[in-house]
C-alpha cells in the first residue's frame, strides 16, 4: 500500500507532462505502468494449514468422545431383528429419502428404500426433560447418553420381545452454523456425527482471503451452558482440542483480519486511478487535436 500513496503524490506531476507535447505516449504508458500497482498492490503469498511439524505419537493417544444425546435433539433410530412382523410395532413410519414428495411408507420397518439412500422416520425429539417418547415403549431417559449407551437401553427393554435386535441411530439434527468471513455462509447439516472443523470449512466453500485462520472461535451449547474456544489453524496442535471435532448445533465464526480494511482502502484507490486514467487520456486527446 505505500506504492499506492506514492503514485497518489505523483498524479500532479504525471498531468502536467500528459499535458505537454513532448512526448504524450511515452508518458501515458509510464502513467499506466504505476496505475498498475493498485491492482498488484493485494497479491501476497496464499495462507496455509497446520504449519510445523506434526508430533504423531501425541496425536495418536487422542481419544475422540462420541456424540451425546441433548435435549432438543431429533433422533432417527430404526429398529431391526430376525422377527420383522414384532419390530414393525416398535418402529416409525418410515420416509424414503429419496421420493421427492417424503410420503411416509406403511408397515413399519418393511419399507425397502432405494440403494445409497438409508430409510429415515419423522423422528423422536428429545423433551426438556431429556426423554424421548418411543414407539411401542413409552417415554426413555436419553438426555446425556451416546449412541452405544443408548442402543444398550433399547437392548434392556427390547431384548424380550425381540430376537436378535440390532438398530441403526441417527442425529437428524447435526449441523453447525458458519459464518463470518467464509466463502458460503450458512447452516449445514453435516453428513456425518464426527465432522472436524477442517472438513466443515471445506463444506463453506473454504475461508476468504480475508478471513482470520489463527484465531477461528467455536461457540457451543453443552447442557444450558454457552462454551466459547478459539481455534489457531495454523498450528497442527489444534487436532488435539475437543473442540477440533465439531458437536451438534455449533457456531463457528470466523473473524476479519486487517487486511479487510486495507481492501476497502485499496477499492478506493483503484477508482481513483481510474478516474485518473481517464482524464488523463482526455487530456492527451486534448492536447493532441488541439
Amino acid at each position: 500500500m505505500e506504492n499506492n500513496s506514492a503514485v497518489l503524490q505523483l498524479f500532479p506531476n504525471m498531468l502536467k507532462l500528459l499535458l505537454s507535447r513532448r512526448a504524450p505516449w511515452l508518458y501515458l504508458l509510464s502513467f499506466s505502468l504505476m496505475t498498475g500497482s493498485f491492482s498488484s498492490c493485494g497479491t501476497t503469498r496464499p495462507y496455509v494449514y497446520m504449519q510445523g511439524k506434526f508430533d504423531t505419537a501425541a496425536l495418536s493417544q487422542i481419544n475422540v468422545s462420541d456424540p451425546v444425546i441433548r435435549k432438543g435433539d431429533l433422533l432417527n433410530i430404526i429398529v431391526y431383528s430376525d422377527n420383522p412382523q414384532a419390530t414393525s410395532l416398535f418402529n416409525q413410519p418410515l420416509i424414503n429419502a429419496s421420493a421427492g414428495s417424503g410420503a411416509a411408507a406403511s408397515g413399519g420397518g418393511t419399507s425397502t428404500p432405494s440403494v445409497g439412500t438409508p430409510p429415515v422416520s419423522s423422528g423422536y425429539l428429545v423433551d426438556e426433560r431429556g426423554n424421548i417418547a418411543f414407539q411401542g415403549i413409552g417415554f426413555l431417559h436419553v438426555e446425556g447418553l451416546t449412541r452405544g449407551q443408548l442402543i444398550d437401553t433399547l437392548n434392556s427393554r427390547l431384548g424380550e420381545f425381540l430376537k436378535n435386535p440390532y438398530y441403526s441411530i441417527r442425529f437428524l439434527n447435526y449441523r453447525v452454523t458458519m459464518i463470518g468471513e467464509v466463502s458460503r455462509p450458512g447452516v449445514y447439516t453435516l453428513p456425518g456425527e464426527r465432522v472436524n472443523i477442517l472438513e466443515a470449512i471445506g463444506l463453506a466453500g473454504d475461508l476468504t482471503f480475508y478471513g482470520r485462520r489463527d484465531n477461528v472461535l467455536v461457540m457451543r451449547d453443552n447442557n444450558g451452558k454457552r462454551e466459547f474456544a478459539r481455534l489457531d489453524l495454523t498450528k497442527p496442535e489444534i487436532m488435539g482440542s475437543p473442540y477440533f471435532y465439531l458437536q451438534q448445533n455449533d457456531m463457528v465464526i470466523v473473524e476479519p483480519n486487517k487486511k479487510k480494511i486495507a481492501a476497502n482502502d485499496q477499492v478506493t484507490a483503484r477508482n481513483v486511478s481510474i478516474a485518473a486514467t481517464v482524464i488523463s487520456t482526455l487530456a492527451i486527446l486534448y492536447s493532441i487535436f488541439r
